[in-house]
């Protein structure tokens, strides 16, 4: 099952996708529809208004997560070419509602940074509550996977040994187009191609087969922190290909269109605009 927030004339509303038409659900959202019901709510839910996917407007697939835990350094590539060591355990830090915009919206560059980077990453959707789960117990609590392209201000995140301040910038991350259940991609240990193409040039592409921390252990790693609740997302990490890592370094620049994608799972294409 495809899951979708769709903008209405109204505000928003969680849509079913079914073949090329998204059909309204009685939910103001994704993560609303989990709260309220989970996945059997959507998979049952009788039909309201049908809109042609060619003409729906797409909202963050989860526009108020209670919470986005994001992992660094989960694919070995990646972490040689940032110049790290293997970790022994996840590297973690949040972002907050406020970072995240539609899989078709426009990256809009703040002049405060000159080192807007690209990290397209699988999202994991929590769809129930959990707390201290062991491997079975992570397993059921997700709900599906997103894509999420965890945009990077290479210049603040590195101004300190905390990257929260680059990670955090508001309207910047794009996530969706739509929540997938695991059955359409192979269970909840997926092994899909991921990649990013900024104008035409492939800059990342590698496998979540290969994320050293997997969705099961992440969620049962993170829910002994902290509960876990339905919408709650988990970015688990970038592939190698950044930006930042290049020689020279690029960095995004006004009028380049960055596509991230994940096999199964659709496609972010963000046109990047100056403030």
């Amino acid at each position: 099952m495809r899951l979708a927030t769709v903008r209405t004339g109204g505000g928003t509303a969680a849509a079913r996708i079914d073949g090329d038409v998204a059909v309204e659900l009685d939910a103001p959202d994704v993560g609303a529809l989990l709260t309220l019901g989970g996945l059997d709510r959507a998979a049952t839910a009788g039909g309201g208004v049908r809109h042609d996917m060619a003409d729906v407007d797409l909202a963050p697939v989860i526009p108020h997560p209670g919470k986005i835990i994001c992992v660094g350094l989960n694919y070995r590539a990646h972490i040689r070419e940032m110049g790290r060591d293997i970790p022994v355990h996840p590297t973690l830090f949040a972002k907050f509602p406020e970072a995240l915009i539609g899989p078709n919206d426009p990256i809009v560059l703040d002049g405060a940074s000159q080192a807007v980077d690209w990290e397209a990453e699988l999202a994991v959707v929590v769809g129930r509550r959990v707390r201290r789960a062991d491997a079975g117990t992570a397993r059921d609590a997700i709900a599906g996977f997103t894509v999420i392209n965890d945009v990077t201000m290479r210049d603040w995140q590195f101004r300190t040994i905390e990257w929260t301040q680059g990670k955090i910038w508001e309207a910047t991350a794009p996530v969706g187009p739509y929540v997938v259940t695991p059955d359409e991609v192979g269970g909840v240990r997926p092994a899909l191609e991921v990649r990013t193409v900024v104008d035409g040039e492939v800059m990342q592409q590698d496998d979540t087969g290969t994320l050293l921390f997997d969705p099961v252990f992440l969620v049962k790693y993170i829910s002994t922190l902290i509960t876990l609740r339905p919408g709650d997302m988990i970015a688990t990490g970038t592939p190698a290909g950044v930006g930042n890592a290049r020689t020279p370094q690029v960095f995004l620049q006004p009028g380049q269109t960055v596509v991230t994608e994940i096999e199964g799972l659709g496609t972010c294409t963000n046109k990047v605009v100056e403030a």
